[in-house]
């Protein structure tokens, strides 16, 4: 039924022409076979195959078929026990009003998962929104891959925030599965959002999500139904600098991605406790902060890439088979990701996947940004209008800053006289 309307994979649309063919076999089968052999279970599986894949009224339509083939052939046969006959006739005819049944009952159950999955593609779109295509000089990506075929949503998280403080954003993973990790994430989720924007450093926001799951874990007197703890790489991306800094807690360590295809994995210097366990230590969070160049891209992913395995138990390497690989945007590098896993593991993946691709774009040189190129076309020797103007001298517009670059003073000095 989840063919309904003609709509589906090409598997499933061609399976629903298995009850006509059914019926055909069953034609055949009776006029080439000699007597005493029936086809009649040709004709009683026909309605049944049809109320589990096609909707009421073809599956009306296939047991009416299947009657009238049953009663035509009898008819033909007529030198032959016509007790048998009306024993054939009368099992398809049981058969039809069962599948008649069946394909009633599979009709609510469709029409219930339809709508349990709306509502979870709803809470999907509330929990987890899809961060902008383009933020402060970044391109973003993001990708939920659920390992339940039907499950829009489980324990692992994403979540981009633009701050006073640069870009912030945080991938992390929940312990155990359930509407419990979901009732987790919706909390980190909130807590992050709010503390991105009213924390001045990271390790202020990582400690604002640790207490917040500590706060959970004493709401709850049972631990087991508590997920516990959640493993995640926050980072930030300030404006106006080549600079990424991040704090892994637990987590499976991102990757950098360079313009030339080489790949390096971002592992911590210090292995740190997810974030729902400071209790069991009392150590600061270590800040990591490198080279966020023009044209890198950084990679955050949960252990469903890192664990998804092939046939002979091989764990997924993504800094291995990514390396040498060139992508146009980062939407493209995690749809070429998804797709390899899925072949890694031969289909399919057996735990959720969260995905979040980030790369710098090249500046544009247009005098413009946020807390960054003030001085360009105001006569401002600072360094900040200098390098932002560097490299562009076309004529933009008066509006723009023409001649960015210039000295501010030069330009002062041959201004024309005011009119009187």
């Amino acid at each position: 039924m989840a063919d309904e309307g003609g709509k589906g994979p090409p598997g499933r649309r061609l399976a629903r022409w298995a009850p006509s063919l059914l019926i055909l076999c069953g034609i055949g089968f009776d006029l080439a076979a000699p007597p005493g052999y029936t086809a009649s279970p040709f004709f009683a599986a026909a309605p049944l195959v049809a109320a589990a894949l096609l909707p009421l009224r073809q599956t009306i339509a296939t047991a009416v078929v299947g009657m009238f083939a049953t009663c035509l052939l009898a008819e033909l046969h007529g030198a032959g026990d016509p007790t048998q006959a009306a024993t054939e006739i009368g099992t398809v005819a049981t058969v039809t009003v069962l599948a008649l049944v069946i394909n009633r009952v599979v009709r609510r159950s469709y029409h219930r998962l339809a709508s349990a999955r709306g509502v979870a593609e709803a809470a999907q779109r509330a929990v987890l929104p899809a961060p902008p295509a383009r933020l402060a000089g970044l391109e973003i990506a993001a990708r939920y891959v659920p390992a339940e075929k039907y499950a829009a949503i489980g324990g692992d998280l994403y979540a981009v925030q633009d701050t006073p403080h640069g870009v912030r954003l945080t991938v992390g993973d929940v312990r155990g599965k359930g509407l419990q990790a979901v009732e987790v994430v919706a909390i980190l989720l909130g807590c992050f959002r709010e503390a991105a924007e009213q924390e001045t450093t990271l390790e202020a926001l990582v400690g604002r999500l640790e207490r917040a799951l500590q706060r959970e874990g004493a709401r709850r007197a049972d631990l087991e139904v508590f997920e516990g703890f959640t493993t995640a790489v926050v980072a930030e991306i300030p404006r106006g600098d080549s600079t990424l800094r991040l704090i892994n807690r637990g987590h499976p360590p991102p990757l950098l991605l360079e313009e030339d295809g080489a790949v390096r994995a971002l592992e911590p210097e210090v292995s740190a406790l997810p974030v729902g366990m400071g209790e069991l230590g009392g150590w600061p969070d270590r800040v990591m902060e490198l080279g966020f160049e023009e044209g890198e891209t950084l990679l955050l992913f949960t252990d469903g890439v890192t664990e998804a395995r092939d046939r002979g138990g091989v764990f997924y390497d993504p800094e291995k088979r990514l390396r040498g690989r060139r992508f146009s945007g980062p939407q493209e590098l995690l749809d070429a990701l998804v797709a390899d896993v899925e072949h890694h593991t031969g289909g399919g993946t057996p735990d959720d996947m969260a995905l979040l691709a980030v790369r710098r774009t090249r500046a544009r040189g247009n005098g413009h940004g946020y807390g960054n190129g003030y001085g360009n076309g105001c006569g401002n020797r600072h360094e900040n209008g200098r390098e932002n103007g560097r490299g562009n001298r076309r004529d933009n517009g008066p509006d723009n800053g023409s001649r960015n670059g210039q000295d501010g003073d030069r330009t002062r000095d041959n201004a024309p006289a005011p009119r009187p």
